[in-house]
């Protein structure tokens, strides 16, 4: 349907001066604009910027064979941070398919499911994600369901999986032996042109606006970010991210590195852990493995200073990675 667009403004986006009593004056008649017209017009002017609000996209009736492979885009939305005593409050799941090139075909299933938790959901949580108490109230995830659209994955993404990951093995044992892969940390999204890597910033610097905070709203927003391939580059996002789920990495311990090399550790990017999730108590950091070798020498040089120091190390695959 046409719009009438306001163009009694100049060029320059002012009102045009009111003519004088002794001049002759004309009415101009509005132009009807249709939407793409407005959007056009208001662009190219260069102060706007137009956001599009995100439509989710269909299930497929019918899966092109070309895409043969199978991926699932999760989020969850929790009582709070810690998976061994928080709990998820809803869940929601996008199957997609895609090829080996990191092409995505056909949306090919969607859940969303609520869960009551063992707790009153504190207020922070609430304010944060419009789920309340009422809402949650005698609900129960179908893990029979979620299973349905689990089971055929390839590779499962979420934008935080070393948060999801743990929540979604706490939940049911479906999520153990998949391929995890996360689109916050493996994506270069700076080299993108993108200047964040938070889901609301990558999606409104994407061209779109949604309802965010809301698990399968969240999943169909990483969907869209994930299948565009952005000016100057040369393949979409989530095809580097399939490309990086492929390869291994190197978690290396620092064990028993001296006290006072902390800062330094610190600095380099290691973090600490407190040996309470099975992991050695050390600092730690992970590599690409083709790093390793770089890696070791630094810490036998700089930290250790003993050339044949042997810290423990754990080779990751995408099956790995992300657990608790």
């Amino acid at each position: 349907m046409a719009l009438q667009f306001d163009m009694f403004l100049d060029d320059d986006g002012q009102q045009p001066p009111k003519r004088g009593r002794g001049l002759a004056s004309t009415r101009r008649v509005p132009v009807e604009y249709s939407e793409a017209d407005m959007v056009q017009h208001l662009t190219e002017t260069g102060r706007y910027r137009i956001l599009s609000k995100l439509e989710p996209r269909a299930v497929a009736e019918v899966i092109r064979p070309e895409f043969p492979l199978r991926g699932v885009i999760l989020d969850t939305e929790t009582t709070g941070l810690d998976h061994r005593k928080d709990e998820i409050i809803e869940i929601g799941a996008i199957a997609f398919t895609f090829n080996a090139a990191g092409n995505i075909g056909d949306v090919t299933g969607i859940y969303s499911g609520l869960q009551q938790p063992g707790i009153p959901i504190p207020a922070e949580i609430t304010k944060l994600t419009g789920i309340t108490d009422e809402m949650v109230a005698g609900q129960l995830i179908n893990t029979a369901a979620l299973h349905n659209l689990i089971e055929p994955a390839d590779l499962i993404i979420a934008h935080n999986a070393g948060f999801d990951r743990p929540f979604c093995e706490a939940l049911s044992p479906i999520f153990a032996d998949k391929a995890w892969a996360c689109s916050n940390s493996e994506i270069q999204w700076s080299s993108r042109g993108y200047e964040g890597t938070k889901l609301g910033y990558l999606i409104g610097q994407a061209g779109y606006f949604h309802d965010g905070h809301r698990a399968a709203d969240d999943c169909f927003a990483l969907l869209e970010v994930l299948a565009r391939q952005a000016e100057g580059t040369a393949e979409t996002a989530f095809a580097e991210l399939y490309q990086t789920s492929q390869r291994s990495r190197v978690r290396i311990f620092a064990e028993n590195s001296p006290f006072d090399m902390k800062d330094h550790l610190k600095a380099r990017g290691y973090r600490w852990s407190d040996g309470s999730d099975g992991r050695p108590k050390s600092w730690w950091i992970e590599l690409p493995e083709e790093a390793l070798d770089e890696e070791l020498h630094y810490l036998r040089s700089e930290i250790y200073r003993w050339p044949d120091a042997d810290p423990p190390i754990r080779r990751l695959t995408a099956f790995d990675r992300f657990k608790a």
